[in-house]
């Protein structure tokens, strides 16, 4: 019993440090390069943009806004109904997924974080339209620091933490989408801006979903299932500097609300 204890613990201890072969072949992911100069791209045309758009009128992108956030939406609520539906069909446990527990689930799964992961990709869009409109004031260091990091990020999730706990952040996040965009879209069309109710409570809605991706990760140190801690630490760590943000975005609109 003592020997078997000790192969399995070498064996968690070497596969948390090795990428995760199941995803090997999937597009962008057997390489950083790629996500690494997209992530790069990105912060240029931030910067260049910017300065090629100063004399020049912004432009109005209307019907493009609506496309985009229309898709978006759609894309969101997709990955809500597919991770809800493979968890649950995988026997996946709230508290503490471990990565090899369900075999084909957990490949389900993975298939629809690698669409999450895709998606920081397009969100890149939501800076380049704010470019675009000449919105500059909405380019905050919470904003690009948050679409640069998720996209990093979750190439490294999908390489070595592609399933099990690694569900959980996404399905919140994308149920956050489905009424975030769908705000967007909408409001790009004047009649409907008396029915959005939901515009005061996203930033709140955010709020919780980061303090229950802290609580949910915090939960698999007390209880371990062999999930690698040092991601368990890292996505706590992350998740704080998004909460220090937000509160700091909320605290400035509400400062402005009361004073307007």
């Amino acid at each position: 019993v003592e020997s078997h204890g000790r192969v399995d613990g070498l064996y968690t201890l070497r596969s948390s440090h090795e990428e995760d072969t199941r995803v090997r072949g999937w597009l962008l992911l057997d390489s950083y390069t790629p996500t690494f100069l997209l992530t790069i791209t990105y912060l240029l045309t931030i910067c260049l943009g910017t300065k090629y758009m100063r004399n020049r009128p912004a432009y109005s992108l209307k019907h493009v806004l609506l496309l985009y956030n229309f898709s978006l939406t759609m894309l969101s609520l997709y990955m809500l109904v597919e991770l809800i539906s493979s968890v649950w069909s995988a026997g996946y446990r709230l508290q503490c997924q471990g990565l090899h527990e369900a075999g084909e689930g957990d490949i389900r799964v993975a298939k629809v974080l690698w669409w999450y992961y895709s998606s920081k990709l397009v969100e890149f869009l939501d800076t380049i339209f704010i470019v675009l409109r000449k919105k500059n004031n909405q380019i905050s260091f919470l904003h690009v620091y948050h679409h640069a990091s998720m996209f990093n990020i979750w190439w490294c999730v999908l390489n070595w933490i592609p399933c099990g706990q690694s569900f959980f952040g996404p399905t919140l996040n994308s149920f956050i989408h489905i009424l975030m965009y769908s705000y967007y879209g909408l409001s790009t069309i004047p009649s409907m801006h008396k029915y959005l109710w939901w515009k005061r409570y996203l930033t709140q809605a955010q709020l919780v979903q980061f303090l229950l991706t802290i609580t949910h990760t915090v939960s698999a140190w007390v209880v371990p299932c062999g999930f690698p801690l040092g991601c368990l630490k890292f996505q706590t760590f992350y998740m704080c500097t998004l909460v220090t943000l937000f509160v700091n975005f909320y605290m400035q609109v509400l400062f402005r609300t009361s004073t307007n």
